[in-house]
């Protein structure tokens, strides 16, 4: 009987399901999305988990062995009591996700399901570890660069949570003028600095344009995006003694080069000759990583 998970990822701007195989592989057609945002409530979670989980659990196929629910989310959490505090939805704070789930979930399929939860970060570094960019790695960082900048770390095949389930957390660590990673190099955070200095779009897509049209004030917000995650990967590539570091998340995408200049400034910064060493690789799982790392809780 074939082995499937459900697996949730909650985001900044998206919460989404799906049927994740014991292979990794999504069911066809049990993916679906709900938009969340900095104004999303709990009630407007409670419902969109009601939304994608019933579409997901529809394509249950009969023959299958639904093994529990995978929960990744934006942080930080908790994840001894399935709680999460997420930076970018600030009125989500203290929602209890992992009983929600799996509450939702019993409730539609008629019997108790178990569910495992985790950091989203966590998650992407998981399936990397599994199917993706690390899987040769003995010690390896995935982080996501989108709305948010979150990671994870996988030490000889093992996902490492930390005491709450937040180890990797690079969005949060302090970078220059007292500023977070993340207002630094997120999206959002790079089209506001644009912004400052007298750019006229409005969004990481935009970017993404005008630097491709030759936009110098778009090109820098890039590069200092990239300059930024390289100089704070450096510092995690010192500290934790990494082989190699995958890039995943819709801005990483935001030039053909992204992954290049991090790479560069990491090289530049790192303290030692083993840290300089790190290797940084783009996401091998696309947008797929964290549902995949969200299933792997469960089937792994």
């Amino acid at each position: 009987m074939t082995r499937i998970a459900l697996a949730v990822d909650v985001g900044g701007t998206k919460l989404e399901a799906a049927l994740v195989l014991d292979d990794g592989t999504l069911v066809e057609g049990s993916r679906s999305r709900r938009e969340t945002g900095r104004a999303a409530t709990a009630g407007d979670l409670d419902d969109a988990l009601a939304e994608v989980l019933a579409h997901a659990l529809s394509r249950l196929p009969e023959e299958a062995d639904l093994v529990g629910a995978g929960i990744g989310s934006a942080g930080p959490v908790d994840r001894h009591t399935g709680a999460i505090f997420p930076v970018n939805m600030p009125l989500a704070r203290g929602y209890g996700l992992a009983d929600a789930v799996t509450r939702t979930a019993s409730g539609i399929l008629g019997r108790e399901i178990r569910a495992v939860f985790g950091h989203d970060g966590g998650a992407l570094a998981l399936a990397e570890s599994w199917l993706g960019a690390t899987r040769d790695a003995r010690a390896s960082l995935s982080i996501v660069v989108s709305t948010g900048v979150g990671g994870g770390f996988v030490m000889d095949g093992r996902y490492v949570p930390g005491a709450t389930g937040n180890a990797g957390h690079l969005g949060q660590v302090r970078r220059g003028a007292g500023l977070t990673l993340e207002e630094i190099a997120s999206g959002p955070a790079s089209a506001s600095w644009a912004q400052s200095q007298g750019w006229r779009g409005a969004t990481g897509e935009d970017l993404a344009r005008d630097a491709a049209s030759g936009d110098a004030i778009a090109r820098a917000a890039i590069e200092r995006s990239a300059r930024a995650v390289g100089e704070a990967l450096a510092d995690a590539a010192t500290l934790v003694d990494l082989d190699v570091i995958a890039i995943g998340g819709g801005f990483s995408r935001v030039s053909d080069d992204y992954i290049d200049l991090v790479h560069a400034a990491l090289t530049e910064t790192a303290a030692h000759e083993y840290s300089r060493r790190t290797r940084v690789v783009r996401s091998s799982l696309g947008d797929e990583g964290p549902l995949i790392g969200a299933a792997a809780f469960v089937l792994r």
